[in-house]
């Protein structure tokens, strides 16, 4: 059997500090939840509003396709899967 990967950034989940995803945002009727790294959930909230999370990216390929998802994807990739730091909210997003 083999183990359950991360949607976002590919590395296995493991059962430290993992999250639950809703690709279309509860506050727009989404129900459909995904297992992913906590730091690949908050990195997703810490980028995109919830009103751009149900236009534009509510697939997985789309969050990937996004530059700064791809930037933080290629420097996680580096960390053990059962890493954990908070994000910082990003600065394009405070302007919208």
């Amino acid at each position: 059997m083999s183990e359950a990967l991360c949607p976002l950034c590919g590395r296995p989940l493991g059962t430290r500090n993992v999250d639950r995803h809703h690709l279309i945002p509860k506050t727009y009727k989404g129900r459909e939840q995904f297992d992913i790294h906590k730091i690949c959930h908050q990195k997703i909230h810490s980028t995109f509003t919830e009103h751009e999370l149900f236009k534009s990216f509510h697939t997985w390929e789309a969050l990937q396709q996004h530059e700064d998802i791809r930037a933080f994807i290629d420097w996680i990739a580096k960390k053990d899967p059962a890493y954990f730091s908070r994000n910082v909210r990003s600065n394009n997003k405070k302007k919208r």
